[in-house]
């Protein structure tokens, strides 16, 4: 079970939004979720280099998913 060391933030959105209808309203239904959540926020800001790159880092990815209450094992499963 490896994690890429990158994943483009309209993947891991259509991921954990399949519901959505199209990429652009899965990102928003991401972007709200991490507004929303003052303590993502500031995990986020801590690990991020780059707030405008089109892509979270490994570290990035671990802290989403650990907000979502998703494993590993589980995320590569979506």
């Amino acid at each position: 079970m490896i994690l890429p060391r990158t994943i483009l933030k309209q993947d891991l959105a259509k991921k954990l939004y399949p519901q959505s209808s199209n990429t652009t309203s899965a990102m928003q239904l991401l972007r709200k979720e991490i507004k929303q959540s003052p303590e993502l926020t500031s995990k986020l800001d801590l690990l991020a280099r780059n707030r405008r790159a089109h892509y979270y880092t490994l570290k990035e990815l671990e802290v989403i998913l650990e907000h979502f209450c998703i494993s590993q094992e589980e995320f590569e499963r979506l």
